[in-house]
């Protein structure tokens, strides 16, 4: 399994979603807030704000949330300037990291991420150093406990709908579209009656880093490190780990 999907369910089973909730939301209602101030405040005439509503939704951050956002950014929200960047480094065990931040000064964010990589046996990285092994794609997300059909059912019915792939990754399926694609394959699920954990366009990585022992530890304290910043929206990662062995450094 990949370090995307991987990372979901160390999230999962570390409670953290329910955790950092609030932080979740406040990061959500600011990725929803810069795409209404920067574009049509009707989400049907703003592709970037029904994206991000749907990234939203599949957390289940309630509809007020989502429309105090949309609100503020039509009342102009003076001072709040934010600056979409993406960072990108190597983390322990020669894993790529991208990070994607909105921040009103990048270089406060830039040197807090520098020095969360150094003391996480990291290092931020130039631009375009690791983003080669990354791919923009759609993803959504189905728990296997909110469907009932079969295993072949589910890929005949997912591909009908225009998906590029599907995979199991044994609580849940992947689904894979370009990201052109993402709304129209999500919107006919929708539609078939699916409903998704996780509903995003998304870095999905095309080469993965295996990594084994202590590193597993490593990494996974950078990414929690990096995720706790309040300028971080979201981080990819490209590592694969043994389910066995992540069991290990992961308690319940």
């Amino acid at each position: 399994m990949a370090g995307h999907s991987k990372w979901k369910n160390i999230q999962h089973r570390k409670g953290r979603q329910d955790a950092l909730k609030g932080k979740i939301f406040a990061k959500l209602a600011r990725e929803i807030y810069v795409a209404a101030r920067n574009g049509d405040k009707d989400p049907e005439n703003n592709h970037q704000l029904r994206i991000a509503i749907a990234k939203a939704k599949a957390k289940n951050m309630p509809n007020e949330n989502i429309e105090r956002a949309i609100k503020k950014a039509a009342g102009g929200g003076t001072g709040e300037n934010y600056e979409a960047i993406t960072y990108e480094g190597y983390g322990p065990g020669g894993t790529a990291i991208m990070v994607e931040a909105l921040t009103d000064n990048r270089n406060r964010t830039a040197a807090d991420l520098r020095h969360i990589f150094s003391k996480n046996g990291g290092n931020l990285g130039e631009s375009g150093c690791v983003s080669w092994m990354f791919e923009r794609k759609g993803l959504l997300v189905i728990d296997r406990d909110h469907t009932d059909l079969d295993e072949e059912e589910l890929m005949l019915t997912v591909l009908e709908c225009g998906a590029e792939d599907i995979e199991s990754t044994g609580k849940s399926y992947e689904v894979t579209t370009t990201p052109e694609e993402f709304e129209t394959v999500k919107e006919a699920l929708e539609k078939e009656g699916f409903s998704f954990s996780t509903a995003e366009v998304t870095f999905v990585p095309s080469n993965k880093t295996e990594i084994h022992g202590d590193i597993i530890k490593n990494v996974i304290s950078l990414i929690d490190a990096l995720e706790d910043h309040d300028d971080v929206q979201n981080v990819y990662a490209n590592f694969e780990v043994d389910d066995e062995e992540l069991a290990e450094y992961i308690q319940d």
